[in-house]
């Protein structure tokens, strides 16, 4: 037990270490979406186009920082707030709410399986701290853009871009960016290129959050908006 302990330490370091580097070929949720595609009897689809982080548009960058983690630069992996409000929310038999970081999504698309059993939240919380101890912020957000599922078989923003706007993910406006953005937490379910009233919302919402930032992230910083370091 001792020796396999060992062995998935070694491994996964290693493993981070390599994909500091090198591109992310394929995700297991990608996988289980293949199976899921074959088990309905539906078309194989997986769509993806690795792009460097220079390549993707700022605000896209920026976008779903104020959507989905507006901590982001300054947490080393976990919002503490945001964990202790949604224990409190769901303690109480309210719906059940998230917490989730960029980088532990991150570390969830790219080393694990999803669910909300404690041993794969426990792994996912062990992924986080290394690859927030060995990545920049910069590298969090460019493997979380090109590997995030955006739709049926449409995994990161390049390929979202192409399949939602006809463009390169480098062209987006802000709008598109917006778009793409808010619909990350259920992107089975909306379409960023027919946003209905709940996309159309939040993308006003983003938008005006956005503008607030300014034009794109400084990775540099620690503080948000409106705070003084």
């Amino acid at each position: 037990m001792l020796k396999l302990g060992l062995f998935f330490f070694v491994a996964s370091v290693l493993s981070v270490i390599i994909f500091r580097w090198v591109p992310i070929p394929v995700t297991p949720l990608m996988l289980i979406r293949l199976v899921e595609q074959v088990s309905t009897g539906k078309d194989l689809r997986l769509v993806k186009d690795w792009e460097p982080l220079s390549e993707i548009s700022p605000s896209l960058q920026l976008a779903v920082v104020v959507c989905e983690d507006q901590e982001f630069l300054r947490h080393n992996g976990f919002n503490m707030d945001a964990i202790m409000a949604a224990f409190r929310s769901n303690s109480k038999g309210r719906k059940l709410r998230g917490a989730s970081t960029i980088s532990q999504q991150t570390a969830k698309n790219v080393f694990l399986w999803h669910g909300r059993n404690y041993i794969r939240k426990g792994l996912e919380a062990y992924f986080t701290v290394l690859i927030e101890t060995f990545w920049p912020k910069e590298r969090i957000m460019e493997v979380y853009l090109n590997v995030i599922e955006f739709g049926n078989g449409i995994y990161g923003a390049q390929a979202a871009s192409i399949h939602y706007f006809g463009k390169d993910v480098s062209k987006l406006t802000k709008e598109e960016a917006a778009r793409l953005a808010v619909i990350l937490p259920s992107p089975r379910r909306y379409k960023a290129s027919q946003p209905g009233p709940y996309v159309a919302r939040r993308t006003e919402w983003t938008l005006r959050q956005m503008r607030m930032w300014g034009n794109k992230l400084d990775y540099s910083s620690r503080t948000i908006p409106g705070e003084v370091e």
